[in-house]
């Protein structure tokens, strides 16, 4: 499918009128450079030398199949493919699951709703095409300073010491929510900022039913290498129910261990307001803040449908996005206590 002659909003931010990136897009992703929405590439035409310096990393996703990676550099106002030094990642249309060719523009909707609407801090991104028109995902890396250097960075499997020999193959989804606050205690000096972004994100993982956010999609960073760090921008935001039957929640202990034995949780058989207040307790939140955050992120009803109707998503895959939204809304929406008049 072929989107070159229907662009009429940014690739990046989606805002309105835009045949090409925003001013605010080209400020933001490429350092002020005006680069084109085309790549200088054919998807179905790669020569030999280009794949080898596109130095393929294949990641498993929660959804079945893998995904490739590919490393793009600023020449200019040209991005080329490189082994080294690279600035970007270009994820292409993956393989092995339902409505493939939406993959890219459900990332890049997704992160933009988390950015714009909800104020979460996320790694730059949009959505760019090869010269026939294929679409594909792009994501400017938060690691690499302007200078060339990356930062120190580490993801939660990293930090609680959890690889595939010592955990098997499942091992990015050993863990939970609760795990990654006491690691944020032990790691961040500014711990309960961090742990508020963390609260947020569970809280946006879950509403917009991202099965993907296993303990390898979250980092801490240390921007100036000063010992310093701070929880990383989030990245990896998406439907995976567009595409599989996945799990509310993708670590397999889920918000904490045993939360299955919440009053809400075993009442109705799903998280609701109740169960997302108490993980917000076990954090050491004040109340004010939990509320907070809570209300945030089951408001702006009007935000996510305008993002998603000028999103790159077909008409189809639009409905059922919303249709997932709304399902886990209601879900947040439900509140054990209130209902047995407890609060």
């Amino acid at each position: 499918m072929s989107y070159l002659n229907k662009i009429k909003f940014c690739p990046s931010t989606l805002h309105d009128n835009f045949s090409t990136y925003s001013p605010l897009a080209i400020r933001n992703l490429f350092n002020g450079k005006k680069i084109s929405h085309i790549l200088k590439y054919h998807s179905k035409n790669i020569t030999k030398e280009e794949r080898k310096l596109f130095k393929e990393k294949k990641a498993l996703i929660s959804i079945s199949g893998y995904q490739e990676k590919y490393s793009l550099k600023l020449n200019g106002k040209e991005l080329e493919v490189t082994d080294k030094g690279g600035e970007y990642i270009l994820k292409p249309i993956p393989q092995g699951f339902e409505n493939v060719n939406q993959v890219p523009a459900n990332e890049n909707l997704t992160m933009q709703i988390a950015a714009q609407v909800y104020g979460i801090d996320t790694a730059k991104n949009g959505v760019i095409f090869y010269e026939d028109g294929e679409i594909a995902y792009i994501t400017k890396r938060f690691d690499v300073m302007r200078n060339g250097k990356r930062s120190l960075k580490e993801d939660f499997a990293s930090l609680s010491n959890k690889t595939i020999d010592g955990f098997g193959k499942n091992y990015k989804t050993n863990g939970s929510y609760l795990e990654m606050a006491n690691l944020i205690d032990t790691f961040i000096p500014a711990a309960i900022l961090a742990k508020e972004k963390l609260f947020a994100l569970a809280i946006f993982n879950y509403l917009f039913s991202n099965g993907d956010a296993h303990l390898k999609n979250f980092s801490v960073i240390d921007y100036h290498q000063t010992g310093l760090y701070t929880l990383a921008p989030a990245y990896d935001l998406l439907c995976t129910m567009l595409h599989i039957n996945d799990n509310d929640i993708a670590l397999e202990d889920g918000l904490y261990k045993k939360d299955y034995e919440h009053q809400s949780f075993a009442k109705y058989g799903f998280y609701g307001y109740d169960d997302f207040y108490t993980l917000g307790e076990l954090f050491k939140m004040r109340p004010q803040r939990i509320e907070h955050f809570l209300n945030l992120l089951t408001s702006k009803k009007e935000q996510v449908e305008d993002l998603v109707k000028r999103s790159y998503l077909n008409d189809e895959m639009k409905k059922m996005y919303l249709k997932f939204y709304y399902n886990k809304l209601g879900r947040l929406e439900t509140s054990y206590k209130k209902e047995y008049g407890i609060v």
